[in-house]
């Protein structure tokens, strides 16, 4: 048993050729903005406005804006040259190691299928708080949460993780095809919100742009740093354009046009949202679950609220879509590799997709979605990324020096400084996030090889080669 064994690149590329090439840059970005215009773009910004940063946050998407760039090309280039499923498990397999590729699958399956269930309970505090209650309808207590919050059942989160899962099992042209629609729709509700928003901005709600009471840390840039390792959740689904490689059109090219347009298009939307939020109202009244709509409720433009509501539900349900999408890809490269029953590894004749992963997908994401709060789901997301983002981006060196892996696609730049500063700010955002979120992962992180050491390696392909 060694494992430290290294995959080949071309037993993925075989083993991934069931899968259809579909994706073109313009769908990649799409999948992106889907993912990365979420949830986040309608909750963070109040929160960390009013816990962490203060106008400031704006600041803070910047930051974790530049550093997902910087992680988003090396995911690109690990494309370019081995456009295979699984994301950063499979190119941790193939640089450090099996051992490694596992525990960067096993932390990745909590980003995707917690961020799935996440924005779930989101979609359903929007649906019922703004939508239903406007037609003067209202669901039971024990169908709006679960027993955490003394219910029964958040039904409508669990409804929306089934509507997901049925269009995404008719395959990628048809889920492409929703995403793009509901992209468009969700972007031009936020033009909207900015436009009119910056109508009312008063220049004293950024007095000042950095409270005194958030200074900590390194330099007294604790609370920004910290709000820019919590909001870096908003920005994680570029990863899930990686996870995709497999089914795109010329990979060297389409992912890293996919990705760095991704980045740019959300950083300058996240940047000019907060930028018009915190204008709007104070910092201190934004900890609420909506706060852009409460931001219109503020200026007295209940029509626009509504519009609001409509965008961010587009919003969520985009962002559902590619993390969905991205998990069940890892499922499934997962099972391939005989690491989880090889059964996940299966490809539907029909429709070209992972149909059995995609299932397992859809149960974990809806008893999460239907049984645990919003606030103990999203604790968990961003650690477990950030790690998987070090490893990718230090990748970069142990990737180059790979004289069997050729690359005639896209390579990061200025290396070896980018991938090691990538690398280094992903961890430093590591130790800035909460306590209570670093001890929950590593208790994640030792289930993964217990997991890996009673069942994986012993049924690993890798393992049983020569």
């Amino acid at each position: 048993m060694d494992i430290f064994k290294k995959e080949s690149v071309s037993s993925y590329m075989q083993a991934d050729a069931k899968l259809k090439k579909t994706l073109r840059t313009k769908d990649l970005i799409g999948l992106g903005i889907g993912a990365v215009i979420g949830t986040g773009i309608f909750i963070l910004p109040g929160n960390e406005a009013a816990t962490h940063a203060g106008p400031a946050v704006a600041i803070a998407f910047l930051l974790a804006a530049l550093v997902s760039g910087l992680v988003g090309m090396a995911y690109a280039e690990f494309s370019s040259a081995m456009p295979v499923a699984g994301s950063a498990y499979s190119f941790g397999s193939v640089v450090y190691g099996e051992i490694v590729g596992w525990i960067l699958g096993w932390a990745l399956i909590l980003e995707y299928f917690l961020a799935v269930s996440a924005e779930a309970t989101g979609f359903a505090a929007y649906f019922n708080n703004n939508l239903l209650s406007a037609v003067g309808i209202t669901l039971p207590k024990a169908l709006q949460a679960g027993p955490m919050e003394g219910g029964v059942i958040n039904i409508i989160a669990v409804v929306i993780v089934l509507i997901i899962a049925a269009i995404l099992m008719k395959g990628s042209a048809m889920s492409t095809k929703v995403e793009n629609f509901a992209v468009v729709v969700k972007v031009a509700i936020i033009i909207l919100f900015i436009v009119v928003g910056v109508f009312y901005i008063k220049s004293y709600n950024y007095t000042p742009f950095y409270p005194a009471e958030f200074h900590s840390g390194l330099f007294g840039m604790g609370g920004i740093l910290t709000a820019a390792a919590t909001v870096f959740f908003a920005f994680i689904g570029f990863d899930a354009l990686a996870a995709n490689s497999a089914e795109t059109i010329d990979p060297g090219k389409n992912v890293i046009k996919g990705i760095l347009g991704t980045v740019a298009i959300a950083v300058v939307m996240y940047v000019t949202f907060s930028f018009v939020l915190t204008g709007i109202v104070n910092y201190k009244q934004l900890g609420v679950d909506d706060p852009a709509a409460f931001a219109m409720q503020v200026i007295h433009l209940s029509m626009f609220n509504k519009l609001i509501t409509v965008g961010a539900l587009f919003g969520i349900f985009t962002a559902m879509m590619t993390m969905f999408i991205g998990g069940s890809r890892l499922v499934y490269a997962l099972g391939r590799d005989g690491l989880l029953p090889k059964s996940m590894g299966t490809v539907s004749k029909k429709y070209g997709v992972p149909e059995k992963a995609i299932f397992v997908a859809t149960i974990v994401q809806a008893v999460f979605a239907g049984l645990v709060p919003l606030s103990e789901l999203a604790s968990l997301i961003n650690a477990g990324t950030l790690i998987a983002f070090a490893f990718i981006s230090f990748g970069v060196i142990k990737l180059r020096r790979r004289k069997d892996i050729k690359n005639t696609g896209f390579k990061m730049p200025w290396y070896p400084f980018l991938p090691i500063l990538a690398g280094s700010c992903s961890i430093l955002f590591i130790f800035m996030l909460p306590r209570v979120t670093q001890i929950s992962v590593t208790i994640w992180l030792i289930l993964g090889f217990i997991v890996y050491f009673t069942y994986g390696v012993r049924h690993s392909k890798l393992q049983q080669k020569n």
